[in-house]
């Protein structure tokens, strides 16, 4: 059973019934439903389907696609020596079916693309030169190296430039997904204790997959990270090396970015992994943030030129503060509740929780239909000016005039808002209009797990978000 996907379900089985072929390229990051989908929107019938081999060769890659051709019914009277050779075969396949429409499913297209292959020669041929001159083919390619598809694919700028007729970048679930997932496999789980699981893995599908009936969430994350056998205690291990091809580059970055919260600039970077400053860390940066591992953002204020590339993949941070130390207690998890480092973790990972969920809070505020602008935003302190210092990570600075400085909040109750906290929130209204000199209206704005306690200094907050608001 799928979950959710409908405009994307629409939209592949909604070009069956042109009267023309098509081209589609499916991205998206790894584990997140790619292949699933589309499989389940033409019920698992295909003209033609294919994946490539993830370390194989020219040689290797050849022979698995004879191999796929081979399942299809044809068979080579000669073995091809190149893709141009393979991708005759194909369009012989297509000749010779009777499907009414004749579905061409093409996964993991990146691994085929070995070094001085014609791959990308002959795709655009195969597209060019047959496909896109009959009315009856519907060609879907499909891989996880996500920079990969862009760049080869989506902003091709050679004989493939602007021949897509289709493309479907596929999100991770949110909240709601995850809960309608839940839902549907008949597990008891709580909000609170979906959230405290999509801090942990986001909303890949992949990971929700391995939740098991009769386990609180506790015990099922034990049981799926830290166990003996656990089957994704070594899951970061693959997940880069699986998306890039020399992944240790990437992953200094990473490192670096996991060590501040805020995110850095390029220079900072540069600072603290030795990567020259070069056209190939901009490609790096840019194939990270295409694959949802990190984003890149201007704080309010600043000039594009300062950029900030911000560490936000879930899974990835969640490693770095307990996996990668390679825990052997099978019960790790059970016994970090209610530890420091734990709730520390839980207050950065709703923060994140908070960003992934925007759409949300704009419903949530009543402003879905105005124009907004997402920033996080941050002044050193200056006594001569009269600046405290602020850090604010959710500014939505909107075209009606308002910014919402949202504190994130997350509690095992309704938050209390207390005297420090009142006089940190209005520090932070004064650093934002004394340093940008805004004359747009500051809204404190709190978002939480359950609610606002009722005191004095609740008054002060303008609009209250809660969890149940990112369930929507």
């Amino acid at each position: 059973m799928i979950i959710g996907r409908k405009e994307e379900i629409n939209l592949l089985k909604g070009i069956t019934k042109d009267d023309r072929s098509h081209f589609v390229a499916v991205y998206g990051r790894r584990r997140v439903g790619k292949t699933f989908l589309i499989r389940e929107s033409y019920d698992y019938k295909f003209t033609f389907q294919h994946a490539g081999l993830s370390n194989g060769g020219l040689k290797e890659q050849l022979f698995a696609f004879c191999s796929s051709l081979k399942d299809s019914g044809y068979t080579f009277k000669r073995k091809p020596e190149n893709w141009l050779e393979a991708f005759e075969g194909l369009k012989d396949v297509i000749r010779q079916s009777q499907d009414e429409k004749k579905i061409v499913f093409i996964d993991e297209l990146s691994w085929m693309d070995t070094p001085k292959c014609d791959l990308m020669i002959a795709l655009e041929n195969f597209w060019n030169a047959f496909a896109s001159a009959r009315k009856d083919v519907i060609l879907i390619v499909c891989a996880s190296a996500t920079s990969w598809m862009l760049s080869k694919v989506v902003h091709n700028k050679g004989g493939l430039y602007n021949r897509l007729t289709d493309q479907i970048k596929l999100q991770t679930f949110t909240l709601k997904e995850c809960e309608d997932y839940i839902n549907a496999n008949s597990l008891a789980f709580t909000r609170i204790q979906i959230l405290q699981y999509y801090m942990i893995f986001g909303g890949v599908p992949f990971y929700w997959s391995f939740l098991k009936k009769g386990f609180s969430i506790t015990q099922n994350i034990d049981n799926i990270l830290f166990a003996k056998d656990a089957p994704l205690k070594k899951e970061f291990e693959y997940l880069y090396a699986s998306i890039f091809k020399n992944p240790k580059v990437y992953l200094k970055i990473i490192y670096a970015l996991g060590t501040k919260k805020i995110g850095m600039t390029r220079e900072e970077i540069i600072e603290n992994t030795d990567i020259p400053n070069s056209g190939d860390l901009t490609v790096k940066l840019d194939e990270l943030e295409s694959c949802g591992f990190i984003r890149k953002y201007t704080a309010f204020g600043m000039k594009t030129k300062n950029s900030i590339f911000q560490l936000i993949d879930n899974f990835t941070l969640f490693y770095y503060k307990f996996l990668q130390t390679y825990p052997t207690d099978e019960h790790y998890w059970a016994n970090q509740i209610n530890t420091p480092a734990l709730n520390n973790w839980l207050g950065l990972a709703f923060e994140r929780i908070c960003l992934e969920h925007i759409n949300q809070i704009k419903m949530k505020l009543g402003i879905s239909g105005v124009h907004t602008e997402v920033n996080s935003w941050y002044c050193k302190a200056n006594s001569e000016k009269g600046i405290f210092g602020s850090q604010i990570d959710l500014l939505i600075v909107r075209d009606d005039q308002v910014i919402n400085l949202c504190e994130m909040k997350y509690s095992g109750t309704n938050y209390t808002i207390k005297q420090e906290d009142d006089e940190a929130i209005r520090n932070r209204i004064s650093d934002l209009i004394n340093v940008t000199k805004t004359r747009c209206a500051v809204f404190p704005t709190l978002i939480t797990t359950y609610g606002l306690a009722d005191n004095g200094y609740a008054s002060n907050i303008q609009s209250v978000v809660t969890l149940d608001d990112l369930f929507v």
